[in-house]
């Protein structure tokens, strides 16, 4: 991610996408959007706590994976963007 991509603004098109993206997974998992947003936000807030993060770009998701012996349980995927590792 180049420097000048950090000051970017989202362009109308990648926000729907990522909205679509979000009640998608939300449907999946029998999770509402608004939850999926406040999770989001949460992580964002914690993890800022020890690094620098791009939480616009971050994503997360929840999905049904298979455990051994206990059938199909939720797991929660995130893929953030660090930006710098130590803390500001």
């Amino acid at each position: 991610m180049g420097f000048g991509s950090f000051f970017r603004r989202k362009s109308s098109r990648e926000i729907a996408k990522d909205r679509l993206k979000i009640l998608l997974i939300s449907d999946r998992v029998n999770c509402s959007p608004e939850m999926m947003e406040m999770i989001k936000t949460d992580i964002a807030k914690v993890i800022s706590k020890y690094m620098k993060i791009d939480a616009e770009s971050m994503e997360i998701q929840i999905t049904k994976t298979s455990t051994k012996g206990v059938g199909k349980t939720p797991a929660l995927y995130a893929n953030i963007p660090i930006l710098d590792l130590h803390k500001l």
